[in-house]
């Protein structure tokens, strides 16, 4: 269960969460100057769509708005605005200080929202990882910054006149000294245990035998002789490890009895020469991992055949995420993404029991998280949305505010992907519904979406007739917030009908549906999940069930 907002996520944390109410965060804010951020759909032979989305171009420019936030800011007193005046002087007014202007309070807030026990890892590339270092040490303190951890991104690959760049960092920072950490492993290098464990026990188990003495000559029980060994003579003293004491549940009132208790289990090894100092067998089959070190070369980018790719250009593999909030959180915490884009975080955090908060800017994000979760965990997990229209009237406001996040809010409510033409040409089509009702072709069918927000007329219902004509396209709805007028309704009829190329069945070609209508639950009439194979979204694969069996479909 968890909860996805729609909005500036800055004003979404002042005005939703309260202090101290977040486990874990994790952000992947964007910045490249040279980049554009885009949602790619791929089709069934896995080339790019022809149409691609721009979820949100990387505009951080300075303008009137970057030096209202960066006034805002220095006129506090404390850190943040002294680092802020700092980062002015030498960065001057461009891009990079547009960012990290526009990071600062998203920073400050995200601080106040964690609770003392909580975590926040900061993933950028190394374009702004030396700023925003700066910043969170500004906003939380140096001596809570934990580490600087590097994740392998790509394989190596060349770059003129440079290393070629194949890392992220992510940045790794607590609210307060005591803060939940769960003690991550890895499992062993194979290579290591084959060098360093090559000894084998009467019982065929592979040990190595390591010392059973410390550094340094002591004075009492630890520096007196056993079976006529003198540590002291070789400046040392006898050093029984504890936690082989204890698994082995051994006991022994002197260090001499615990060594003959060891002795006694066969867990010293006895060199052959007569004078070698004995030394305790460790086990390679008692090893427990080995702690994840900052240099994170073990999980792989999506691949280009992952099942787990959804298109999303920027999109993180669900491992990297999952490590994170296993070791940084327990099951029950909540977890926040406050630039959740495609919601892998949201994703990670269902799975392993947490609860989950997602915001981001676009309503074509929320659009894709929601699909991504319904496809993976079912129709049952519960998602509930704030920022969104929840009635005409704010349908309305949203057409009026921006026309592009109502037209794809308004293709979240039938299940299409939007389409973005090239600038200047119109050529009819705000999003595409595709779907295959006959297994065998390779080809999908296409349902073409028209999302009107202000008045609508007959030649609207004319114009699409002529998209679908021109597009071979199956059938075509035209969304819009006005009720449609008679001759509207009759040129839509005059349309004709799609047959479904298997059963028969027929379906209106061109459709006309108001906002009220579809929030109201009237879907369009198309062949059914069971009639036919839906292509609109890459799917998302489905999740296992505590019994090792793949969720079922509630339709």
């Amino acid at each position: 269960m968890g909860t996805l907002y729609y909005g500036d996520n800055l004003d979404i944390l002042r005005r939703y969460l309260k202090d101290e109410t977040v486990d874990l965060v994790y952000l992947d804010p964007p910045f490249n100057s040279a980049q554009n951020y885009n949602a790619f759909f791929h089709e069934k032979d896995g080339t790019d769509a022809a149409s691609q989305i721009q979820a949100f171009e990387d505009t951080w420019h300075w303008n009137q708005e970057s030096e209202r936030v960066y006034q805002g800011l220095v006129t506090q007193p404390g850190k943040v605005g002294e680092v802020m005046q700092a980062f002015r002087t030498f960065l001057g007014q461009n891009d990079m200080m547009a960012y990290v202007a526009m990071m600062a309070p998203r920073l400050v807030e995200l601080r106040r929202v964690l609770k003392p026990t909580g975590s926040l890892y900061l993933h950028c590339d190394p374009t702004a990882s030396a700023y925003l270092k700066l910043l969170l040490d500004a906003v939380f303190g140096h001596a809570t910054y934990q580490n600087e951890i590097t994740w392998q991104r790509t394989a190596a690959h060349g770059s003129a006149k440079r290393w070629g760049p194949v890392h992220d960092v992510i940045h790794h920072v607590t609210k307060s000294a005591d803060y939940v950490w769960t003690y991550p492993t890895i499992p062993q290098d194979p290579s290591y245990i084959e060098q360093h464990f090559r000894q084998v026990d009467e019982k065929g188990r592979s040990f190595q035998a390591i010392s059973l003495t410390g550094a340094g000559t002591r004075s009492g029980e630890s520096g007196k002789p056993w079976k006529g060994i003198n540590p002291t003579d070789v400046g040392r003293h006898w050093a029984v490890p504890g936690h082989v004491m204890e698994r082995y549940n051994l006991t022994g009132e002197t260090v001499q009895d615990r060594l003959d208790a060891l002795d006694s289990a066969g867990l010293i090894y006895w060199p052959k020469l007569a004078d070698g100092t004995p030394r305790l067998k460790w086990y390679a089959d008692e090893l427990s991992g080995k702690a994840v070190p900052d240099v994170w070369t073990d999980i792989p980018p999506i691949s280009a055949q992952a099942n787990e790719r959804l298109g999303y250009p920027t999109q993180k593999p669900l491992a990297l995420l999952e490590r994170i909030i296993n070791a940084s959180s327990n099951p029950g915490d909540l977890v926040l993404d406050p630039f959740c884009g495609c919601g892998t975080t949201i994703d990670a955090a269902e799975k392993l029991g947490r609860k989950w908060i997602g915001i981001d800017i676009t309503q074509l994000a929320t659009s894709l998280i929601k699909n991504r979760l319904r496809d993976t965990y079912g129709d049952n997990i519960e998602i509930i949305t704030v920022g969104e229209p929840v009635t005409p009237n704010e349908a309305y406001v949203l057409a009026e505010q921006d026309k592009f996040q109502f037209q794809w809010w308004a293709l979240g409510l039938v299940g299409a992907r939007p389409v973005e033409q090239k600038k200047g040409a119109d050529r009819g089509i705000d999003g595409k519904i595709l779907f295959r009702d006959d297994p065998r072709e390779t080809k999908p069918e296409q349902i073409i979406i028209q999302v009107k927000g202000g008045k609508t007329g007959v030649k609207d219902v004319r114009d699409l007739r002529g998209v679908l004509d021109r597009e071979r396209a199956a059938m075509g709805v035209l969304i819009s917030l006005q009720p449609p007028t008679r001759d509207m309704v009759a040129e839509a009829v005059s349309a004709g009908f799609y047959e479904h190329k298997t059963n028969k069945q027929q379906y209106p070609r061109l459709q006309l549906r108001t906002v009220k209508e579809l929030m109201e639950g009237k879907p369009i009439e198309r062949p059914s999940t069971f009639a036919a194979l839906d292509d609109t979204f890459k799917k998302a694969p489905r999740a296992p069930t505590k019994d090792g069996h793949q969720h079922e479909l509630t339709l």
